[in-house]
């Protein structure tokens, strides 16, 4: 761990241009020496200071030698303007890429019933509960559908429904998983009459703690994956199903 500025100030717009000088010369030494895979700058104001350009969050093009750079939001209690979820995904995403391990192609089905309620499987991971729309990863050979249909028959017990348009995809890069360092999903719209789900498989081995479903507005109150799904299933219910888009992590 290094600094970009040393001098000490109150906060980020009180650092000077002068207090960044040299600061990428011996970025690019410390680089070239210890040869990182990453180099991570806590913060866009330590990459600006730095190379005098504003950047995004994320993967940069810049790179120093071998080492890839990445921007993640600063932790100052100073940048409660970013919640703490999306500081956490921006961590993991730099866990994921940093294990070098290629991403995880999945499936996902959002079911929705003759209400307009969603149902969704609960996932205990750090800090806390995650619900998402039940699917997992292809095997080898599967097509998305026959994808769907395996997770959803183990899962929920559903073996009767129509297989809907693929409504959105989306990536979500970790370092928890032991042979991916995340996944690519492409989520399918399911609609069916309201069920009861009849697990066939040990849902504790696939890590799911629970099933249930779920009203759009109840969404709010819980983190889901998409972190907008509440959004996403209003619109999907007012308007119908549109071209499918990248839903974001």
């Amino acid at each position: 761990m290094t600094n970009a500025a040393y001098r000490t100030t109150p906060g980020s717009g009180d650092l000077r241009r002068a207090d960044f000088d040299g600061s990428a010369e011996r970025l690019e030494r410390l680089a070239h020496d210890l040869r990182p895979g990453w180099l991570a700058f806590v913060g866009k104001e330590a990459y600006r200071g730095a190379f005098g350009e504003r950047p995004e969050l994320g993967l940069q093009e810049r790179e120093f030698g071998a080492a890839s750079l990445f921007v993640l939001p600063s932790t100052s209690p100073a940048n409660a303007a970013v919640s703490w979820q999306e500081r956490l995904r921006w961590f993991q995403e730099l866990a994921g890429r940093a294990t070098g391990r290629p991403l995880r192609d999945a499936v996902r089905a959002l079911v929705v019933d003759d209400e307009g309620r969603t149902l969704l499987t609960r996932f205990d991971f750090l800090p806390g509960p995650v619900w998402a729309p039940p699917g997992g990863g292809l095997e080898a050979g599967e097509t998305d559908e026959h994808a769907v249909r395996r997770e959803l028959r183990e899962e929920l017990g559903l073996r009767d429904f129509d297989l809907g348009p693929l409504l959105w995809t989306r990536t979500h890069r970790f370092g928890e998983m032991e042979d991916w360092g995340g996944q690519t999903e492409r989520h399918y719209l399911v609609r069916t009459a309201h069920f009861e789900p009849a697990p066939e498989v040990d849902l504790a081995a696939e890590d799911v703690a629970e099933i249930r479903w779920f009203g759009a507005d109840e969404l709010d109150a819980v983190i889901t994956a998409p972190r907008r799904l509440a959004e996403l299933l209003r619109e999907l219910l007012e308007r119908g199903a549109s071209a499918p888009f990248d839903a974001g992590v």
